[in-house]
């Protein structure tokens, strides 16, 4: 017969296991009413569920270098609470999404115009990648490093990603890595170079007057 104390570890472990699931499949929590309103909104009509703020963008020029114009809850409040946003990705031609994450979702892309290289590394370190033409989709797993590159030397590319998420969240590698405070020399270690080579990726990320 188990005694007290061993039937108490197997239960503690066991709640432990169900905290450690549930923090896995964490995502956008689920809210109990329609829709959330910010407590500085006073309105709430047709507008309140209208974001506008891609308008610039139809018929506008090319950017000259990778633009991202998001929307999710910091831009667009009604989506707090909704579990999805969006972003466009605009690449002039021969320029690149440096490898990032999303802590809080995957990504759908959807690309519109032009074509892009893409690829994402899953947690085994194999890395999958595809050539993508307009009217494809490619879906980046949740959290795992990924990319976009438009390879084309003379046009531009577009694309729409989805999230189901309203705040996925961007981690930045090379801006994680080298434009914070993390140590010279920690850095050198982990990639088995020196001092002097990690102060030049950093003086390459820093901004430009």
């Amino acid at each position: 017969m188990a005694s007290a104390s061993s039937t108490f570890k197997f239960f503690s472990l066991l709640v432990a296991s169900f905290a450690v699931v549930q923090i896995a499949i964490a995502g956008d929590p689920d809210i109990v009413s329609d829709f959330l309103v910010p407590p500085n909104v006073t309105t709430v009509d047709g507008s309140f569920f209208t974001f506008t703020g891609m308008r610039s963008l139809v018929g506008a020029q090319p950017p000259s270098a990778f633009k991202v114009s998001k929307v999710s809850a910091a831009e667009f409040p009604a989506l707090i609470g909704q579990s999805v946003s969006y972003a466009v990705l605009q690449f002039p031609a021969g320029t690149t999404n440096p490898p990032h994450t999303h802590p809080r979702s995957a990504e759908l892309l959807f690309v519109v115009g032009g074509s892009l290289q893409v690829g994402f590394v899953d947690t085994t370190n194999k890395l999958f990648t595809q050539t993508l033409q307009a009217g494809d989709m490619f879906i980046f797993p949740k959290g795992l490093v990924h990319f976009q590159y438009n390879a084309d030397a003379q046009n531009p590319a577009l694309a729409v990603s989805a999230f189901g998420s309203s705040s996925a969240g961007t981690v930045s590698l090379p801006t994680t890595l080298f434009a914070t405070s993390i140590e010279d020399n920690i850095l050198a270690k982990a990639f088995n170079t020196d001092v002097a080579t990690i102060q030049a990726l950093k003086a390459g990320l820093a901004p430009k007057p």
